[in-house]
């Protein structure tokens, strides 16, 4: 109990409008892959150095930004009401510096993810945020359920049924009009 406690805690107090750059452990990993491949540290280690002083990261009430480069800028915005799923991956080296990777996804079709924000020290917590920015996103369109106004939780197969019902109802109407009009 006293780990959840913490957990929770730490969830309160976690603010990622602070994450406005990667850790700087982040640079030690570009280097340790940029020395992995050997033949080609020149040529990777630059681009990377490069990356590394330019990315930027941007947490806001709609959505999430990224942006990176120095002669080709690539700036990335994802809404919280696009996103469609959050990974985090982190391999041996990432692992070892305490850093992470959280690929967003979105339904844009493409096989990968639309953004990868990397040099993340706790990446529970900033996966958990989008997770909830996500739903609360989809929240403000979604119509309210009879229950849902009243505070009563409601399930997938009540919403399910008010729906149905609603459609039963329309229906009816419909029917209606059309023999009152015959």
């Amino acid at each position: 109990m006293d780990n959840e406690s913490a957990l929770s805690e730490e969830q309160a107090n976690f603010d990622p409008t602070q994450i406005t750059r990667p850790d700087p452990s982040l640079m030690t990993y570009y280097f340790i892959v940029a020395v992995l491949t050997t033949i080609g540290f020149f040529f990777l280690i630059l681009p990377l150095v490069f990356k590394y002083h330019t990315l930027r990261y941007k947490f806001d009430d709609k959505g999430v930004s990224m942006s990176w480069g120095v002669l080709f800028r690539r700036e990335i915005y994802l809404t919280y009401r696009r996103i469609q799923d959050i990974h985090v991956t982190r391999n041996i080296f990432q692992r070892w510096l305490g850093l992470a990777e959280v690929a967003v996804q979105t339904a844009s079709g493409s096989a990968g993810a639309e953004m990868k924000i990397e040099g993340i020290r706790r990446p529970e917590l900033l996966r958990d945020f989008l997770y909830r920015q996500m739903r609360g996103a989809r929240g403000e369109t979604e119509p309210q359920v009879a229950g849902e106004a009243a505070g009563e939780p409601v399930s997938d197969s009540d919403e399910a049924l008010a729906l149905l019902q609603g459609i039963r109802d329309d229906l009816r109407g419909l029917r209606q009009t059309m023999e009152a009009r015959s």
